[in-house]
């Protein structure tokens, strides 16, 4: 029996390029994976939901084929609800149908992306959330608008109630400011509207359709949650109306988005990629 040589496909970059890159080819390797088993466009975005997602994200769907399904798997804390109807919009334009993979966590303004898709794909492990924008403070970090009305209109009963107490409830909310309490209102009067216009920008729901998807959804996301940290799991979110698709743990497509999931779980960074292009923004601490 002739001996032959094995077939060795060598990538088309350099070495050492390719070994330093090593983890983002064996991501993008199950990107395509999916995207063939599935016949779509798959883009993951894990980070807050900032202005600067927009150009990141566009990165990923510049050249998307408008007859081509597209799905996202979107993993964030939230961020800026304006950017997430940005972001929704531009998809709902680029592709035939859109569906958002949500492996963990798409709060707040990620809730609102996905309600802009024809479909969410959740599992065991998958939570969307109330709609509760938030701002940066001082340190950067985003706070509920909630909280911080809710802080200051508890200083002031107190204050009202014991006024040798105004020095200590000053103390406790130094970082906030006036501005920022008229912001946080501001935002949250304007929370209604953002989710109307998300779930408007899906193409193939009618007017109709869409005032009274708004209407339903208006309490359980907006009015009733006190927490931004409030959950909806999979058939929460699928009893008040959203077209939520929970997928068997044991299915095939469960295991390869948790297995994609978790590689970018360990790498510890916020990043757009797709299967042809991928920017890591900057490290992302993870509790």
């Amino acid at each position: 029996m002739q001996f032959e040589e094995p077939i060795v496909t060598h990538p088309t970059q350099s070495p050492l390029f390719h070994a330093e890159n090593a983890e983002r080819y064996s991501r993008q390797t199950l990107i395509a994976e999916y995207e063939r088993i599935h016949d779509c466009r798959l883009v993951v975005v894990f980070d807050q939901l900032m202005p600067y997602s927009v150009s990141f994200f566009e990165e990923l769907i510049f050249d998307a084929n408008r007859e081509e399904d597209l799905h996202v798997m979107l993993v964030t804390p939230g961020g800026d609800g304006e950017t997430a109807v940005r972001l929704v919009r531009s998809c709902q334009e680029r592709c035939n149908r859109l569906t958002v993979l949500v492996p963990d966590q798409a709060k707040s303004a990620g809730t609102i992306f996905a309600l802009g898709a024809h479909g969410i794909v959740m599992g065991p492990t998958s939570d969307l959330g109330p709609i509760d924008p938030q701002l940066s403070a001082p340190n950067r970090a985003l706070i509920s608008a909630k909280d911080i009305i809710a802080a200051v209109a508890e200083a002031e009963a107190a204050v009202q109630a014991k006024p040798e107490t105004f020095a200590l409830h000053a103390g406790l909310l130094a970082d906030v400011t006036a501005l920022m309490v008229q912001q946080a209102r501001s935002a949250l009067a304007r929370s209604a509207d953002l989710m109307k216009e998300a779930i408007a920008s899906n193409p193939d729901r009618s007017k109709t359709e869409a005032d009274e998807l708004s209407k339903r959804l208006l309490d359980p996301l907006i009015d009733s949650p006190r927490f931004h940290g409030a959950l909806l799991g999979a058939n929460d979110a699928k009893s008040i109306g959203l077209p939520v698709e929970r997928i068997d743990p044991a299915s095939d497509q469960w295991k390869l988005v948790w297995r994609l999931w978790t590689k970018y779980l360990t790498l510890r960074h916020r990043i757009y990629e797709g299967a042809r292009a991928s920017k890591i923004v900057a490290p992302w601490p993870i509790d």
